[in-house]
């Protein structure tokens, strides 16, 4: 069965190349030409994962990806303008999982939705065989079978993205991971992403965590390095 990507762009060269460019690689397309559209139509008919501008007519990207993530937890990319710098971060914090700068390469575009679509499997309830094992960090407990993450014994409801640096940084408490590391963890070592994008996905890991707990302190940045785990098998104690 063919897997379907939701087109939301108010400029119709756009959403035309795009969707023949998806079509070729064998996807489904949906396009739609403004973001109330869009909210109407992926409401009744859901998608696979959606691909968003952040600046539309009616309704924009953000407001959109508002209303999308009170109901589904689909993969979403957004398509920001070049000096959208706030627009990205907000949009990452905001639960988007990935952002592609116009003008933007297709081939680019379609390697980073398989990418998603292939971490977005890791939510699927049906149990697959895999040598990824349950992860306890003190009062961590990370399961990437059941895409299920707990801190203290609460869940903390993570993106696939965010989930996969977690658990590269957690699976080796104290050693440092770099920017490309976490890369190559959350988005396969084909797609490039750059560093404001694994900086911005550190700190909504952060945020979500110290809503669970406010002493939370286990991902230190060492600056001009990378990232790690706070080592020690009862951190966070």
């Amino acid at each position: 069965m063919r897997q379907t990507i939701a087109l939301v762009d108010d400029d119709r060269n756009i959403l035309t190349s795009v969707s023949m460019a998806l079509e070729a690689e064998g996807f489904s397309v949906r396009s739609f030409a403004d973001g109330d559209e869009a909210l109407r139509g992926l409401s009744s008919r859901p998608v696979d994962l959606a691909v968003l501008d952040i600046k539309m007519p009616r309704m924009d990207g953000m407001e959109l990806l508002g209303r999308l993530r009170q109901t589904s937890s689909i993969p979403i990319i957004f398509l920001t303008s070049k000096d959208d710098e706030i627009d990205e971060v907000l949009g990452l914090r905001m639960g988007a999982d990935d952002y592609i700068t116009k003008p933007f390469s297709q081939r680019l575009l379609i390697e980073r939705i398989r990418a998603l679509l292939r971490r977005s499997e890791l939510d699927q309830p049906v149990s697959k065989p895999s040598g990824d094992k349950v992860v306890v960090r003190g009062n961590l407990t990370l399961d990437p079978q059941r895409h299920l993450c707990t801190w203290r014994g609460e869940e903390v409801s993570l993106t696939v993205t965010e989930f996969l640096i977690l658990q590269a940084l957690a699976t080796r408490p104290g050693h440092v991971k770099s920017r490309d590391q976490l890369m190559d963890a959350a988005y396969g070592e084909n797609i490039y992403v750059d560093d404001r994008t694994i900086d911005s996905h550190i700190k909504r890991l952060r945020k979500k965590f110290k809503e669970s707990d406010p002493e939370f302190a286990q991902i230190e940045t060492l600056y001009g390095i990378g990232y790690r785990y706070k080592e020690g098998a009862n951190a966070g104690d």
